[in-house]
């Protein structure tokens, strides 16, 4: 296959990022070192320069946990692909007193790496209060500062809690990462964090076809493929991208990366388009069961208050 120029998006800080990433998150949960360093290699040979995975905490035992780093580290080694050439995002997950230089440090030596390029703060819920939330942030800022992360972010934030990070934030988080698709779509979401100058990354935009068929955006899914030429999967892809998302797909298969990579460049959605399968979404609701866990394991201040 001819390589592929994944075109990148310029996030607030002034860095690039790729805007279609191979991820490391719940499909890939508590792989095996070897499987996840051969999906890694995998990944880079077809031209997937932007590796998004998250930092092993374990809660209550190494099974409870994303456990990626370490085969994502042995993965970019065994590639022979110069550091510069690629874009690692991880996460740290923000639990109580969490020491982010700490957590940070250890993903950078089961990486392999110096810095990664991007750090996020992966849930907003589990540092004990508002005020940990506030600090772990404060936190990230440091080590943005330290060079280790060149540029930091968040994961799966609604409008309050950016409200909350604004209240202490000397820098704005340069992109939110989302669960994202037709059947999740947030509402305004996605105009206040761009409101305030933050990107948008989503994850699992293929939802609606893995994981929640039959649903109405099937038919216009169907139909765009045949128009255009391509896989269903590729629509849902386009349909992300042609929203100026950056786009974290995964799969298991080299056949079918191949495909997105070639294919989803080949071609754009019409703004009608873009708006049909929106609309369409609109009309079922989809979640993954990525927060349920992490609420499970490492705890949901938001969730305890309520209940109180």
């Amino acid at each position: 296959m001819a390589p592929v120029t994944v075109p990148t998006l310029k996030l607030n800080d002034g860095n690039e990022i790729p805007m279609l990433s191979y991820g490391f998150g719940t499909a890939n949960f508590a792989g095996a070192e070897d499987d996840i360093k051969d999906k890694t290699v995998m990944a880079i040979k077809s031209g997937y320069y932007h590796l998004d995975c998250a930092e092993c905490k374990p809660p209550i035992s190494l099974l409870s946990c994303y456990m990626n780093e370490s085969g994502v580290g042995a993965g970019i080694k065994a590639s022979g692909v110069e550091r510069e050439k690629l874009f690692v995002t991880t996460k740290v997950v923000g639990t109580k007193n969490q020491d982010v230089d700490a957590a940070l440090d250890t993903s950078l030596k089961k990486l392999g790496l110096d810095y990664v390029d991007l750090y996020l703060l992966h849930v907003p819920f589990s540092a004990g209060g508002p005020e940990g939330t506030q600090n772990i942030w404060k936190q990230l800022e440091a080590v943005q500062e330290s060079g280790k992360a060149k540029s930091i972010g968040v994961s799966n934030f609604m409008q309050d809690d950016l409200e909350l990070i604004f209240k202490v934030a000397k820098i704005t988080p340069a992109i939110n990462q989302l669960e994202y698709h037709p059947y999740l779509q947030h509402g305004d979401l996605l105009d206040f964090n761009r409101k305030h100058g933050i990107a948008v990354a989503v994850y699992s935009p293929l939802s609606a076809i893995t994981a929640a068929r039959p649903g109405p955006v099937d038919e216009v899914y169907a139909e765009l493929a045949k128009k255009y030429g391509v896989s269903e999967s590729d629509v849902g892809l386009r349909w992300c991208l042609d929203q100026n998302i950056v786009t974290i797909t995964t799969s298991s298969s080299k056949e079918r990366l191949d495909g997105y990579m070639k294919n989803t460049f080949s071609f754009r959605l019409v703004p009608q388009e873009i708006e049909r399968i929106s609309e369409l979404g609109k009309q079922k609701h989809y979640q993954g069961l990525g927060m349920a866990f992490m609420t499970k394991y490492y705890g949901n201040y938001k969730v305890e208050q309520e209940a109180a």
